[in-house]
């Protein structure tokens, strides 16, 4: 089994950051790609940023430039940093990631967290 831990999120006003922190734990032979969605309300679920194993990134058009993704490999942990908030950032916010649970056979998981909600307003 393993479990992914999301804190951070909260109540700020437009233009101010937040940092949301996400660590993995259980059986973790290798961490692949982490990634953070969000969903608002009335809306589907949609990807917002996603970082490799090696470290390459890619950000929804609506966060570049705003939004930094980030990952410490010996904490099995990924940020997301969002700074110049707006209003229509609001959302639940999940993390998510692909772990390979063993070596052999090589068997990957999908993995999901439980969501923190960001709210933008002031």
């Amino acid at each position: 089994q393993v479990q992914l831990v999301e804190s951070g999120g909260g109540l700020m006003q437009p233009g101010g950051s937040l940092r949301l922190s996400c660590a993995a734990s259980g059986s973790i032979f290798k961490i692949a790609a982490m990634a953070w969605y969000r969903q608002a309300p009335g809306k589907q679920r949609e990807l917002v940023a996603t970082i490799t194993s090696h470290g390459t990134t890619n950000y929804e058009d609506s966060v570049k430039g705003r939004f930094t993704i980030s990952r410490d490999n010996a904490k099995n942990t990924v940020y997301l940093q969002m700074n110049s908030l707006k209003p229509e950032d609001t959302a639940v916010y999940y993390c998510n990631t692909i772990v390979q649970t063993s070596p052999q056979p090589v068997t990957y998981l999908e993995v999901w967290g439980q969501g923190t909600l960001v709210t933008v307003s002031s």
